[in-house]
């Protein structure tokens, strides 16, 4: 057979070979196994910087959260610092119980008290209320007059008398004049008149001080962690680096010792082949030689029982050595070196063909591969045709070698028993080692190696090597 392409069609594939199971990736030990799961140091310091950007900017959120929550504590510590002192020192001293009765003298006391010496940048707004919920003053003079219902937290400063302070609820009605002056924050304590009435001091402060506050704590906190992170990055990426090359020259040796393994299988079938064909192959043909010589002598002396024996037995030896070549072709056909790997292949079929089995070749003349990549092929080739002899029960078998844009592609499908393939490649049987050491080695070459069968649905072998 030369390496001309081979199109040979025999007995069609049964119909309900249509349908398949899903493909699995063929590798030692594992069914999703690719070459793109490789180790690139490039991808990995990628990876890395990428989660520590991915933690950094975690780490920023969180010390912004937390630096605006501390920042907002301690600016309602101050403003409830500051009211204490105004209420105390400024506004205590200028109410008097006049201003109960909305006189117009007391509340101008007042105010000019609280325009003097409260209002500025600090404090924008001030209310004083009576327990029933009523303005008495305030330096919007809209509010005098007003009543709004008191909450729980107000009443309970009155009864209790106590300082509070929290972020004002701008969406109140008594707070309307105050919405467009952006978020505030609101403290209030209780007061008393001269004649020890009871009053509720209402104070508003900017909520920019938090925001201010909110900063310098985040720079402090940022400077910290942030460079405690980095620094912690840079000290790992010699380590990761030298355990990506630890890993790498792993892989390398690993790759070394899975083709040493297969190139001694393959010296080894040439050294058993050698020895087959120049000793028990050419001692058989001599014995074949020898025993029709002795059934033609025996006619010539008339004993034609003796020689019909004797022709019988040159035909068993002539059949034994038959075998022998066909087997000898299995284990190493000479003609991938010498005719191609379409020759190869077709070799290969003879085995089955011995058997019965019907093989249908569909081969393209050229492969598009290097010396290695056809080696390859007919490896795996050699190994899915043996595994059908032994345990696929088939009828039919198709081989398909294709040459497509950027890979070679063949396929060796049966009409067999099939097996559950997904348990196979989970709990690998031990005859199944020489096909899972080539999944690996088409993997490390960059190709793919992909298996297809359920009980009862014939087994689709798949093996896809680029160019």
């Amino acid at each position: 057979m030369t390496a001309q392409g081979t199109r040979e069609t025999q007995a069609p594939m049964r119909t309900e070979q249509a349908v398949r199971p899903q493909w699995l990736r063929v590798a030692a030990g594992t069914p999703a196994r690719s070459a793109e799961q490789a180790v690139h140091p490039r991808r990995v310091f990628t990876q890395v910087i990428a989660g520590a950007l991915v933690v950094l900017t975690v780490v920023a959120l969180v010390g912004v959260v937390a630096s605006r929550r501390l920042a907002e504590a301690e600016a309602v510590n101050d403003a409830a610092k500051t009211a204490n002192l105004m209420a105390d020192a400024v506004a205590k001293p200028a109410v008097s119980d006049a201003l109960l009765t909305g006189d117009a003298a007391a509340v101008a006391a007042v105010d000019r008290v609280i325009r003097g010496r409260v209002l500025g940048p600090t404090i924008v707004r001030v209310k004083i209320w009576d327990p029933s919920g009523l303005i008495l003053y305030s330096d919007a003079s809209a509010l005098i007059g007003q009543r709004f219902p008191l909450g729980q937290e107000e009443r309970d400063v009155l009864a209790h008398p106590q300082t509070r302070a929290n972020v004002s609820d701008l969406t109140s009605d008594e707070n309307a004049l105050e919405r467009n002056r952006g978020k505030l924050l609101e403290v209030y304590r209780p007061i008393w008149t001269p004649s020890g009435k009871p009053l509720l001091f209402e104070m508003y402060a900017p909520y920019d001080e938090v925001t201010s506050r909110t900063g310098q704590l985040w720079r402090g906190f940022a400077g910290v962690t942030l460079t405690s992170l980095l620094l912690l990055v840079v000290l790992l990426l010699p380590i990761l680096w030298r355990l990506l090359n630890q890993l790498k020259r792993s892989q390398v040796q690993r790759e070394r010792l899975l083709q040493r393994t297969v190139d001694a299988s393959t010296e080894e079938r040439r050294r058993i082949a050698g020895a087959l064909h120049d000793g028990v192959v050419q001692d058989l043909a001599g014995a074949s030689f020898a025993v029709a010589g002795g059934a033609e002598r025996a006619v010539t002396l008339g004993q034609p029982d003796l020689a019909e024996e004797l022709r019988l037995a040159a035909g068993t030896v002539r059949s034994s050595i038959g075998g022998l070549r066909t087997l000898l072709l299995d284990i190493y056909p000479p003609s991938l070196a010498s005719a191609g790997l379409t020759a190869a292949i077709t070799d290969l079929a003879l085995t089955l063909r011995s058997r019965g089995t019907a093989v249908t070749l569909d081969l393209t003349p050229e492969s598009g591969l290097d010396q290695a990549g056809e080696r390859l092929v007919f490896r795996v080739a050699r190994e899915c045709l043996n595994n059908i002899a032994k345990h696929a029960v088939a009828t039919n078998v198709h081989v398909r070698l294709q040459r497509e844009e950027r890979d070679t592609v063949m396929e060796i499908s049966d009409d067999g028993i099939g097996f559950d393939a997904a348990d196979l490649l989970a709990h690998p049987a031990k005859d199944h080692f020489g096909l899972r050491v080539l999944g690996d080695m088409v993997t490390d070459a960059g190709g793919e190696l992909v298996l297809s069968s359920a009980p009862g649905a014939g087994t689709s072998w798949q093996l896809r090597i680029p160019r």
